[in-house]
């Protein structure tokens, strides 16, 4: 331990250097529940590559674990510390490098929080889309360490189709730069791609090259009342099917929408049992939403209002965001799972996860960035009463596998950390993780970087 700091500390400024077990053990995991989080030996908060290298070369040469954080907004314990661990925190490399408005790119380190990213190419007439509902919080390196995804992936995509290119710090200290700042390219293995969602297991990213577009108008959110999920369901088939290219396109079920009137007063319908929000952001949306009210009219809809303006459409999403938040207020914990299954299997999945919700005599909310199929049970359970937190893990699990079963994955934008390694092995498959293990030893051959975390 003595060896560790010491030589961290040749490297490091002295207040970069965290030791008091008070501090460190803040730092010890992410947001998410049922998962083991170490004591980690020493945080370090590098502000320069260089500083990263020296951290990355000391762990090597001790043979000393190393685990990446962002923000630790996480949602699968990818950022768990392990025990006599170096926790190697990156929100001090918070700078925004570059805009470019002509090549339409950004240049930032990891620890820029996808907001201040998001207002400072808006200030430029640009846009980044990829937006969790974090935002606020969370850090571009987190965002691609997990291949986040957000409300605007029906018309945009996840962060993974926005990395255009990183420089990537490897176990041993080596700086890697992969991809390019050139609107296409096809030089060479994508070695970029591979880096995002690896989450820290492969390479400590320390600059990254991002796509951006061309600013879109205000969008505008209509709210549909549905009966029954299925009618909803079918409504989002029918948006889809027709062509329509929303901006948003997001679900929230009876119990979700419930939680956020309880919680904010919101004055969503509570005799909904699904609560359709589809938004346009189209130079002039009305014809596009007046189109999806007739889809979801024809569902079966009892009421379609669309927002007349963007504070209205604000407020219904502000309600769409609370849902997390709302669903913790229940019970006062929540796991959260991230199931994603393909548009036309989108009913089942909330129809069985309710009827799982009634097997094990939990509450657990659903709302889903309907648009691409990825849901969001949300269990709700006491953590203090044992008997309630070992059906909540086994009803969560239960979701996954209703999820494998309907064709879908387990993950399709938290990640899989820790909570979901086990079930991580039963999508890729035996070929899948022997392939995958192998590149791990590719770029990690020691087995430091982020131990414990996806198939290790």
């Amino acid at each position: 331990m003595t060896d560790l700091i010491e030589l961290l500390r040749e490297g490091l400024p002295e207040e970069a250097v965290l030791t008091d077990p008070e501090v460190t053990g803040a730092y010890a995991h992410d947001m998410a529940s049922f998962c083991d989080a170490g004591a980690p030996a020493v945080v370090v908060l590098p502000r320069t590559v260089e500083q990263v290298q020296h951290v990355c070369r000391t762990a090597t040469a001790l043979r000393v674990p190393v685990v990446p954080q962002g923000a630790r907004t996480g949602l699968s314990g990818a950022a768990n510390a392990s025990d006599g661990c170096i926790v190697l925190s990156l929100v001090k490399m918070d700078r925004v490098l570059e805009i470019n408005p002509v090549d339409r790119i950004a240049v930032v380190e990891p620890g820029v929080i996808n907001a201040t990213l998001s207002r400072a190419v808006m200030e430029k007439g640009l846009y980044y889309p990829p937006d969790p509902s974090s935002w606020e919080e969370c850090t571009i390196g987190g965002n691609i360490g997990t291949a986040s995804g957000g409300l605007c992936c029906v018309k945009y995509g996840v962060t993974a189709e926005y990395v255009l290119g990183l420089d990537v710090v490897l176990a041993d200290g080596r700086l890697l730069t992969t991809g390019r700042r050139t609107a296409k390219g096809v030089a060479g293995y994508d070695l970029t791609r591979l880096f995002v969602g690896s989450e820290g297991s492969l390479g400590i990213v320390v600059r990254a090259v991002l796509a951006l577009k061309p600013a879109p108008p205000e969008q505008l959110v209509l709210a549909a009342e549905f009966p029954s999920t299925a009618s909803a369901c079918d409504a989002i088939c029918r948006i889809m099917e027709r062509g329509h290219a929303p901006s948003l396109l997001e679900l929230m079920d009876r119990t979700s929408v419930r939680a956020v009137n309880a919680m904010g007063s919101m004055g969503l319908p509570d005799s909904t049992e699904a609560l359709l929000m589809a938004a346009f952001d189209t130079p002039d949306p009305a014809p596009d939403l007046a189109a999806v009210a007739e889809l979801c009219t024809a569902a079966g809809a009892t009421e379609v209002v669309p927002a007349e303006d963007a504070v209205e459409s604000d407020l219904l999403l502000q309600a769409r965001r609370m849902t997390l938040p709302a669903l913790e207020a229940v019970k006062g914990f929540t796991m959260i799972d991230d199931v994603c299954v393909p548009r036309s299997r989108l009913a089942d999945m909330i129809d069985g996860t309710a009827a799982i919700a009634d097997k094990y005599a939990l509450t657990i909310g659903v709302v889903a960035h309907a648009g691409d199929g990825n849901t969001h049970p949300t269990v709700c359970f006491d953590a203090t009463d044992p008997e309630e937190s070992r059906r909540a893990r086994e009803s969560f699990d239960e979701i996954m596998a209703l999820g494998l079963k309907l064709g879908g994955t387990i993950t399709g934008e938290h990640g899989v950390g820790v909570l979901k390694r086990e079930w991580l092995a039963r999508e890729l498959g035996p070929v899948g993780v022997e392939l995958q293990q192998g590149i791990k030893q590719v770029f990690d051959p020691l087995g430091l970087l982020n131990p414990g975390k996806l198939f290790q």
